[in-house]
């Protein structure tokens, strides 16, 4: 975390316009009350992302342990696609629904809907007597599970001290490995139980989070950009100072801050419908934003990690590690490194490396990992040698460390800071369709190709890798050294007023057949 008076440090995560309104101070961040507070506070939506993360490991989990897979029937192709996809289904579905509340309610609203509901259905998944209601307790989980998720890195972002907001807002979906830790954990502590609570704690367990998360719900400020975007400034105001500046109203950083977020709401409300899902691709510069976020939610899925996270039972049996105690210990382990890969050379590193950079570092990374993980998977095939089965496990672990460095920490924390305020909650509850809708078609293709054609189904994603990192070296701009209004002018460039106001008079023209704006009226255009 940034030093707050660490002007280098600033600059580089926020700007050198923001760093002039820093208040000078020797002590430290963790030594600064407000912001320690500030932190604090952030913990409650930093860990809607360990629901996510637990579920993924839990059901990993479950499907090495016999009195889970006796009790259901062994379940594998098409039915165990079914149970692992209805979770992600049910997401896609709330997502178009929690927009709208997040949008027109508040970032709370929903997130306290969320952890209720989802308390109660982790309950009911874990008492279930039969597949029926196993599934359906799955899909209402994934259907309110989207009610955290979506609101709390926007939240995240939105409340965030500025020259820590890059790094606060890419440690949330590091927190995915939290829960999928906390459930790699239960599952390897419950197997030996002989009876069907070997399944059920993990399950019930599942609402741990969000009952903890409920405890600090209440602490939680607003969003001060919702609060200024429904005219209640003043609240929006005596958040700055409490968090921001530590109780001095007369901060040059709360005024700075106010002035930014209330100029850049009143440019958007010019350019904007504020209604129409189509303003994500209405101009240049939004259909650049969308293209990203479309690159960035399929490929998070169809990177090949879909295949060890739902499905490292099969990776390894295709290895010759097939005792539920050793798949359950790796599980197990495989998520802990996950979790201090993504933290201290992810999440952490955004500002000094840069957004660009660990993509391309990242994609580059599990490219080569990959082939080699395919060479050898193919030549224990073949020789069933030791060895090679072990070299395997070493190229999972090394293709996780890539995949955490960028694609954990930046899935969210990237497009929320891509889109102006007006089309964040739709961004992103874009992201998270498109990255469901491919983790709903991968867990139905992915054991199936497994099962037919084992390890050759490995060069499907050597090849989607390699077009994956020619789409980042060309599309994905830096946004590091901006303030969150400010990464408005990576796409847009600097407008002037005049420029702001003529942009509202085009809207008359969006219908035209050939989807363009009149030639005499201004538009926004890409840098």
């Amino acid at each position: 975390m940034a030093i707050l008076n660490g002007k280098k440090e600033a600059e580089l995560a926020a700007g050198s316009a923001l760093a002039e309104t820093l208040p000078e101070s020797s002590k430290p961040w963790y030594r600064t009350w407000h912001i320690v507070k500030l932190n604090l506070v952030l913990l409650v939506p930093l860990l809607s992302s360990a629901s996510l993360g637990y579920d993924g490991s839990m059901m990993n989990g479950l499907q090495t342990l016999p009195q889970w897979k006796h009790f259901f029937g062994n379940p594998e192709g098409a039915i165990l696609g079914l149970m692992n996809a209805v979770y992600p289904l049910g997401k896609v579905f709330a997502l178009f629904l929690v927009t709208y509340v997040s949008d027109r309610f508040g970032r709370k609203l929903p997130v306290l809907i969320g952890l209720v509901t989802c308390v109660g259905f982790a309950i009911m998944q874990g008492l279930s007597q039969n597949l029926a209601t196993f599934v359906t307790a799955r899909a209402l989980l994934g259907f309110f599970t989207s009610f955290i998720s979506q609101p709390s890195p926007v939240l995240i972002t939105e409340l965030a001290y500025p020259t820590q907001r890059g790094k606060v807002t890419a440690l949330y979906n590091t927190f995915f490995y939290f829960g999928a830790i906390f459930a790699a954990w239960c599952t390897f502590g419950t197997f030996k139980i002989d009876s069907t609570w070997s399944w059920r704690i993990p399950s019930i367990l599942q609402g741990a989070v969000p009952a903890f998360q409920l405890l600090g719900l209440y602490f939680l400020p607003e969003s001060p950009r919702y609060l200024v975007s429904q005219g209640r400034h003043e609240e929006a105001h005596r958040f700055f100072i409490e968090y921001h500046a530590g109780g001095d109203a007369d901060s040059a950083l709360v005024k700075f801050e106010m002035d930014e977020i209330e100029r850049a709401i009143t440019e958007e409300a010019n350019v904007l419908s504020t209604t129409s899902w189509l303003d994500l691709i209405r101009t240049p510069a939004n259909r650049k934003r969308t293209f990203i976020v479309l690159i960035l939610g399929w490929f998070s899925q169809w990177n090949g990690i879909g295949v060890v996270s739902y499905y490292l039972t099969l990776v390894l049996n295709t290895i010759g590690i097939t005792e539920a105690k050793d798949q359950t210990l790796i599980n197990g382990l495989l998520q802990i490194f996950n979790w201090l890969a993504a933290t201290f050379c992810g999440a952490l590193m955004v500002d000094r490396i840069g957004r660009r950079t660990l993509f391309l570092i990242s994609t580059a990374g599990m490219l080569c990992s990959y082939i080699a993980w395919t060479g050898l998977t193919s030549a224990f095939v073949a020789s069933k040698g030791e060895g090679m089965g072990r070299a395997v496990v070493a190229f999972i672990f090394i293709y996780y460390f890539f995949y955490d460095i960028a694609w954990t920490p930046l899935l969210q924390a990237y497009t929320v800071e891509i889109y102006p305020y007006t089309l964040r909650g739709r961004g992103l509850s874009f992201t998270l369709i498109t990255s469901f809708v491919g983790l709903i078609v991968g867990n139905q293709v992915n054991p199936i190709a497994m099962k037919s054609i084992g390890w050759k189904y490995y060069i499907v994603f050597c090849c989607l890798l390699a077009v994956l990192f020619v789409l980042v070296w060309f599309f994905f701009p830096e946004t590091k050294g901006h303030t969150l209004e400010e990464i408005r002018e990576v796409f847009e460039g600097k407008l002037e007023n005049s420029d702001i106001e003529k942009t509202g008079e085009s809207e008359a023209s969006h219908n035209e057949e050939d989807g363009k704006y009149k030639q005499d009226t201004k538009q926004i255009e890409l840098a």
